[in-house]
């Protein structure tokens, strides 16, 4: 179990790293943070990618557990309210899912991986993580869907491992 401190280190370190990533890419014209915006909370979009002739919604999600060769789609973000899960309700434009360690960025296009996801989520193991908050805590639930698969199955997806 690890503290909502070290989730939202890996969170930043994500957010730093992709932005950076973003930026040297000749054909991006900037990159808008919007992490902190209410109305791009509500979508579950991150960061504003414009290129030319378009802008791209990105949501990003910072993990640190690439030796699982899993990624975790979250279906439940907090149990206990009942609140659905990023990957079931993003308006994102791309799923940036990045394994802090090795530095690997899985774009994730949506959303085609989601509507995979649904049609064979029963076949993926559902796992929870606890996440202390004041004298409680909140219990997040997801499936543990393995990376192979969805490069397999999915278009477009693209991996690219930083240097």
């Amino acid at each position: 179990m690890y503290s909502m401190d070290d989730g939202m280190s890996i969170a930043r370190q994500a957010s730093q790293d992709i932005e950076a990533w973003l930026n040297g890419i000749p054909e991006t014209l900037g990159v808008e943070n919007v992490e902190d915006d209410p109305n791009y909370q509500k979508m579950d979009v991150d960061l504003l990618w414009h290129l030319e002739g378009r802008c791209l919604k990105v949501e990003i999600k910072g993990d640190r557990y690439h030796r699982t060769g899993n990624f975790f789609f979250e279906t439940h973000s907090n149990q206990q309210r009942g609140t659905p899960g990023c990957f079931l309700y993003t308006e994102a434009d791309w799923l940036f899912y990045y394994f802090v360690t090795p530095r690997t960025l899985y774009q994730l296009p949506m959303p085609e991986t989601r509507d995979w996801f649904l049609k064979h989520r029963q076949q993926f193991r559902e796992r929870s993580t606890r996440t202390p908050v004041g004298n409680g805590f909140y219990t997040t639930v997801g499936r543990l869907v393995p990376i192979a698969q969805v490069l397999d199955a999915v278009p477009r997806v693209v991996r690219v491992q930083f240097g």
